[in-house]
């Protein structure tokens, strides 16, 4: 079984929480080594996801939950988005989520479906259930900076 911290926040589904949760998002992905560019990326994917949540899966008169989860594993980031608030086992997601695919109608997910092709781009991997609610999984690997192993050298033999 492979080890990984998990961490998980709940916010109320309100626009003013997204700046809160791109903090945690970069302050977790800092710590684990991703570049800045990639922290922004990460930023941008979240952010959508979280509005997408927030704009279209409530009403005004509701009191509406946003769970977020955090996979931080050795090698990747797996970030789950859900809009029906309360806890999940990330195991128990996996299971029942499947890949997002591009092809399918934006309408079986919900209004705001430019946002899933933003972060389509900016994720190495996304996936989506939407039984109960909408479940967005989002993956990005850590790309790790070995010094010298993709460098190109030129031999300075005299």
């Amino acid at each position: 079984m492979e080890s990984f911290d998990f961490i998980e926040m709940r916010f109320p589904a309100k626009p003013e929480y997204v700046g809160v949760i791109r903090l945690s998002i970069s302050g977790i992905a800092n710590r684990m080594g991703f570049t800045y560019e990639e922290i922004e990326d990460l930023k941008v994917a979240i952010s959508e996801a979280v509005t997408n949540a927030v704009t279209h899966a409530y009403n005004e008169e509701d009191d509406g939950e946003v769970t977020i989860g955090f996979g931080v594993y050795e090698e990747r980031l797996e970030i789950m988005v859900a809009d029906h608030g309360g806890s999940f086992s990330l195991s128990d997601v996996k299971a029942t989520i499947g890949p997002y695919e591009s092809t399918e109608s934006v309408e079986n997910l919900r209004e705001g479906g430019f946002g899933l092709f933003l972060i389509t781009a900016l994720m190495d991997k996304v996936e989506i259930n939407n039984d109960s609610g909408v479940i967005v999984l989002m993956t990005k690997y850590l790309e790790k900076q070995e010094v010298g192993l993709h460098d190109d050298h030129v031999s300075t033999r005299q």
